[in-house]
């Protein structure tokens, strides 16, 4: 049995990587089954298509990435479900925004059809809604820290991570820059907010569920989840190219009929499979202070940049 910071035992350490996986997620989509409203309950056809947008898809990187980094601080994994349901709501509402015709126009997402062309687009745009405000609702609702500094950071966190300074601005930038060519370091500061923001936040907040880490690890910590943000948007870009729409569960190649400036389009297929693995190597280093107690989301690293879907 591992053994973390504190000397206490890390929950799951001698669990095999895909029985850990496969356990987190069966956990998030019980929790977020019971956390997002029935139908049931009016009104009922949003509650509905909030369901349709969250249940039954994704691989749920982030909170996987949650519940890897909370076993670093020790944390609950009550918890840990409830920081990692929130993460993935806001994930959950960014897509279904993303998809509408006034972003990019998408029909399929997870394997089946998208939030607006399953209902339509006025109820997927309140669908985002509903989502981001829960998302904070069960932030606000639930002990998730000893400390309630830690728990209002917690909350701020997760908002700039969301917002225009985050997720939004990045799609904004994303928007702008659609037939353009972007250079590598412009699109890393792109994606370091689109894509890499929730991620790192999904990363810190887990850590922020438990004992508080020093300075130096949580350097350490933040630098990973920089790393593997980037990383995860290099592979998306790859396999956009070389995937097919039945392997992604969404439409492949759009990015680049659509004229969107990608790593793919900026060097090469080759060069970018290159890239992602210098950030899978870069975040490994970054998790070597924490020892054993980074196992999980190393294995997590290596998940995310050598997928196939």
């Amino acid at each position: 049995m591992k053994m973390n910071e504190a000397g206490a035992a890390t929950p799951g350490a001698s669990i095999p990587f895909p029985a850990w996986m496969g356990s987190v997620q069966a956990r998030i989509e019980r929790a977020l089954a019971r956390l997002v409203p029935a139908p049931a309950i009016s009104p009922a056809r949003l509650h509905d298509a909030m369901r349709y947008a969250t249940l039954e898809g994704g691989k749920r990187v982030r909170p996987l990435l949650c519940f890897g980094a909370g076993e670093l601080a020790n944390a609950a994994p009550e918890r840990l479900e409830i920081a990692a349901c929130a993460v993935e709501m806001i994930h959950a509402y960014s897509l279904v925004h993303d998809d509408l015709p006034c972003m990019d126009d998408d029909v399929l997402r997870r394997g089946k059809p998208t939030v607006h062309v399953e209902y339509d687009e006025a109820t997927a745009l309140l669908v985002g809604d509903a989502l981001q405000s829960l998302a904070f609702q069960l932030l606000a609702e639930h002990r998730l820290a000893d400390d309630p500094a830690v728990q209002l950071e917690m909350v701020r966190l997760l908002a700039v991570a969301s917002g225009s300074r985050g997720m939004a601005g990045g799609q904004q930038v994303d928007l702008e820059s659609t037939g353009k060519q972007l250079s590598v370091p412009e699109l890393e500061s792109m994606h370091i907010h689109k894509t890499g923001a929730l991620i790192r936040a999904a990363v810190m907040l887990g850590s922020a569920c438990g004992l508080p880490l020093s300075p130096e690890l949580h350097a350490r910590l933040e630098r990973y989840a920089s790393c593997i943000g980037l990383a995860f948007q290099v592979v998306d870009d790859v396999l956009d190219t070389d995937a097919s729409t039945a392997t992604l569960g969404k439409t492949a190649g759009k990015d680049s009929r659509s004229g969107k400036a990608t790593f793919v389009s900026a060097m090469g297929v080759a060069r970018a499979r290159e890239f992602a693995e210098e950030l899978l190597r870069e975040a490994h280093a970054a998790l070597e202070p924490f020892g054993a107690r980074g196992l999980r989301l190393a294995e997590l690293a290596d998940f995310i940049v050598r997928r196939k879907f």
